[in-house]
Parts: structure tokens; C-alpha cells; sequence
């Protein structure tokens, strides 16, 4: 069965629509997934763990927010990518499940929680991510400290990777990140240029990509990392242009996955990619010197994150030892 319009229940409304933006918007087709899309449905023991845990530390999961298809593989391996700052967006991005409208104010407790959290999980590399928070001064930036802070404080030997939003207008917010020091800092273009309009509106392409590049000016050892989705109806030649503009901004690492749709409402599904053009786009995107590639209809920004860490380390120590 396919959601229509999702609903969401809170203090001031006990039922509303999950994405308000897009509750007039008319129905879009769902297509029918092949069968190289299809998961199977979490319940292990070690994902009922990582369930618990997280609801009991009342953290929040870009994994269960964004219906993620892999959280049955990744919950089961005690893998939980932490999205901060709440569980609501300022954005209304095309493709994006996550709930909009207006946040409430930060907890200040929320950085001790993940770090408690990721130290009990045991992780040895943890990706934190967020909603946009353009009703704050910084973004959200100091938030992000503070998290990334209490992590290094719990679990000293956790490696650490962001996902931000853009920090659009909001000066020296990604400076104060930076600053932070974390090992991977991504920020995902999600899409090429051409499709920003209607799937990325509230964002800009080029200063997302000037983002990425600033990173590496500031701080060059500081891993750099970015995706993009495919099958919303961009073209080939497209991704490869993107491609090549990572590049120009020094990013180190793409993911490349399929977009799928999370309801009626949202951006329909142009195609799905077969799994023998994500290889030959892996293929481009090594020439291209990214030093990690992660192309796949399931690839998402945290998929095996862990492991793909750990080669763009070795990756780039042994380029450096040529």
C-alpha cells in the first residue's frame, strides 16, 4: 500500500500532515520497484537493541525519519546515523521525508545523550546528521560542536563524520564547524543543477559546492565527502558534470544512489537506475580521482560509512607514501 498524505501528531495538533507544504500538491505516479531495490523488513535481535537504545536515550534517527531502506542491515550491526537538532525541517525539499514546519529550540542536553549513546553502541566511526535549522542565528553550527565535542569527550576512539545542512546566510557557522575538526565533513549536492529548482528549492547548487570547497581551504585534512540521488530526471552527461565539480571543489569521497519516492506527494520516481549504470558511473568517478566511490541503487550517505572510512584513510595514505 502507498502513503498518500502522512500524518504526524504533536502538542499543538493532534493530527496534521506530516508535510503540510505538499498536502494540496496533486498525486504523482509510484512506480513499481525491481527487484535489485527490494530489502528485507528489520527485526533481528541486535536491531531491537539499537532500537531501544536510541528511544531510550529520546534520540532521533535520520534512518527511521527518512525511511531508509537499509536500517534492518544497518540497525542489525548497531549502525544509527544520530540526526540532531530535532525532527523537523525548515526546508521542504521534493524528495525528503523528513517532517517540516517549525522546529522547537535546542535541547541542550541532546550532545551528551549521542555521546552516550555512540559510546554504548560501541562505534568506531559514527555519522551525525541534521534537519535545516534556518530559524537559527548559526544554523545550528555551535549545536554541532557541542555534539561533536561530547562524542570526542565519551568515546575517544569513534571517528567522527557530519552531515550538514548548507549554512545558507548564516556567516561563520561553517568556520565554527571546521574548527570542530571532524574527520569526514559531508554535505550532499543531492541533485544536478537543472532539477534544484523542483527538488532542492530552498537551496543553491554553487554555494553548496563553494561549502565543500571552503572546507578543504580551512582545514585540507579534513576528509571531504558528497552525493547526489539519480532517477529524477537528470542526464547522464549531468552527473557526470557534477562529478567533475566535486572534483574542482576537492571533495574526496561520492555516494551515488537511487531516489525513491517516500509518498504521492513527492517527487516522482523518473526511473530506476539498473545496477550496471551505478558501475559504470563508479567506474568514471575513480578516474576522476575521487579517492572513495559508493555507487549503488541502495548506496545512501551513511551506508557502510565505517567501512568506507576506513579505505579512504588507507586510500590516501598510500597516495601520500607515492
Amino acid at each position: 500500500m502507498v502513503t498518500i498524505v502522512d500524518t504526524v501528531t504533536s502538542s499543538a495538533s493532534p493530527l496534521r500532515p506530516r508535510h503540510p507544504e505538499k498536502a494540496n500538491k496533486p498525486d504523482t505516479a509510484i512506480l513499481r520497484k525491481p527487484s535489485w531495490i527490494r530489502v528485507k523488513a528489520p527485526g533481528s535481535p541486535v536491531y531491537n537493541e539499537t532500537k531501544k537504545l536510541i528511544k531510550e536515550h529520546g534520540l532521533v534517527t535520520v534512518c527511521e525519519e527518512a525511511g531508509c531502506p537499509n536500517i534492518g542491515e544497518c540497525w542489525s550491526q548497531k549502525h544509527a546515523t544520530m540526526m540532531i537538532m530535532g525532527d523537523t525541517c525548515t526546508r521542504a525539499c521534493a524528495f525528503c521525508n523528513v517532517k517540516t514546519g517549525m522546529p522547537n529550540p535546542l535541547d541542550a542536553q541532546e550532545p551528551a545523550r549521542v555521546a552516550d549513546a555512540v559510546a554504548k553502541l560501541g562505534l568506531r566511526h559514527v555519522v551525525i546528521t541534521s534537519v535545516d535549522r534556518d530559524d537559527l542565528a548559526d544554523g545550528g553550527a555551535q549545536h554541532f560542536v557541542e555534539v561533536i565535542n561530547a562524542i570526542r569527550a565519551s568515546a575517544p576512539g569513534t571517528t567522527i563524520e557530519i552531515l550538514t545542512p548548507d549554512f545558507l546566510r548564516k556567516a561563520g557557522a561553517l568556520e565554527k564547524v571546521i574548527e570542530a575538526r571532524p574527520d569526514v565533513f559531508n554535505h550532499n549536492l543531492e541533485t544536478v543543477p537543472r532539477r534544484y529548482l523542483k527538488i532542492r528549492p530552498g537551496a543553491r547548487y554553487f554555494h553548496s559546492l563553494r561549502l565543500l570547497q571552503r572546507v578543504k581551504e580551512v582545514d585540507p585534512t579534513i576528509f571531504t565527502k558528497s552525493g547526489i540521488m539519480v532517477g529524477l530526471g537528470e542526464e547522464r552527461e549531468e552527473v557526470l558534470q557534477v562529478m567533475d565539480d566535486m572534483r574542482s571543489a576537492d571533495v574526496d569521497f561520492i555516494t551515488i544512489g537511487q531516489y525513491l519516492q517516500p509518498t504521492r506527494k513527492h517527487a516522482a520516481v523518473e526511473r530506476f537506475v539498473t545496477p550496471d549504470e551505478f558501475k559504470s558511473y563508479e567506474r568514471i568517478a575513480r578516474t576522476k580521482g575521487f579517492l572513495q566511490v559508493s555507487s549503488s541503487p541502495l548506496t545512501r550517505s551513511s551506508y557502510h560509512a565505517d567501512d568506507d572510512f576506513a579505505e579512504l584513510r588507507e586510500t590516501r595514505a598510500a597516495k601520500l607514501n607515492q
